[in-house]
């Protein structure tokens, strides 16, 4: 049965860059006889090789114009060598981007042009020219790597911070949201509970998640910006042992890129015990984007704490 519906583009919007390599390897089979040639600097159409380099650069430049659904992407460093053995020549394209999507399709169609621009410079001089293989040889980056394995099960907490919801004056969005997405990440939430915003409840609550419970991950939700009851950092901070300034640094830097108020937010992250505690704001895109930045990136803070080191 065929789609009907065109899907189109993936939106990788919400995914943070990371650090992306791809390696792709094209092989051509040639005669003997050609093999001689190239060596000998006898190619009708001039240097195979430094030609295949520039074409398979610019193959993987042009990616995006050439492959309809792939985004165009920043690149960082592109590597082309060709080998010209004795009935084969092998073209291997190196990509590396710092982006939000893997740069596999830029190293294969680097791969594919650089051979195809031999096959068209020896065409006339091999009837038995034809392209074997292409292939990704290999690929790494993206957060996905810091994924915890299964078996290392996450207990989670969520605190809902705020007098409205407390008393029943608003419906709590944020809270539900978040443990819905926890969830989806087959995070085991615990416990839930709303509380107002009072510094000596957030505190006690806390303390009993991270002590009495034995929570990994504690995340609070609401009190974080400036309004006069807004307290949730200066409770956090009463309670944890070490601070994680570069949690929050960084969600308030892609939070930015997607809103100018993400800059007014002033929670705070730490760890108590073996518990991670972080605040999080409490409107519902907050929640959403702040849960896209953190993982999976942050599972591999708890094999940190368990003493796996990094």
């Amino acid at each position: 049965m065929s789609d009907k519906k065109s899907r189109g583009m993936f939106d990788v919007g919400a995914k943070p860059d990371s650090n992306r390599i791809a390696r792709a390897q094209a092989v051509l089979n040639i005669d003997a006889n050609t093999a001689l040639l190239i060596r000998q600097g006898k190619s009708p159409k001039g240097n195979i090789v430094e030609a295949a380099k520039i074409a398979a650069t610019l193959g993987a430049k042009k990616t995006s114009d050439l492959i309809p659904y792939c985004h165009p992407i920043p690149l960082d460093y592109i590597k082309v060598q060709v080998s010209v053995k004795s009935q084969a020549i092998e073209v291997d394209v190196e990509v590396k981007s710092i982006w939000k999507t893997g740069v596999e399709m830029e190293a294969l169609s680097g791969a594919c042009i650089g051979a195809l621009t031999i096959y068209d410079m020896l065409k006339p001089i091999d009837d038995k020219l034809f392209i074997s293989s292409v292939k990704l040889v290999e690929k790494s980056g993206g957060i996905g790597q810091f994924a915890t394995k299964e078996g290392n099960k996450i207990r989670a907490g969520v605190i809902v911070v705020s007098d409205s919801v407390a008393a029943g004056k608003r419906a709590d969005k944020s809270g539900k949201l978040l443990v819905k997405a926890l969830k989806n990440k087959s995070i085991d939430v615990v416990k839930n509970k709303v509380v107002p915003d009072d510094s000596s409840v957030i505190e006690e609550l806390l303390i009993k998640y991270s002590d009495d419970l034995h929570l990994n991950l504690i995340l609070t939700t609401g009190g974080t910006g400036l309004g006069l009851r807004d307290v949730t950092p200066e409770a956090t901070r009463k309670v944890i042992e070490k601070e994680i300034t570069g949690i929050v640094e960084g969600s308030r830097a892609y939070g930015q890129r997607r809103t100018p108020l993400s800059m007014l937010s002033r929670g705070v992250a730490g760890v108590r015990g073996k518990s991670l505690i972080i605040n999080i704001p409490g409107s519902l895109n907050a929640v959403s984007e702040s849960l896209d930045f953190l993982f999976p990136g942050l599972q591999h803070a708890f094999k940190m704490m368990e003493g796996h080191g990094h």
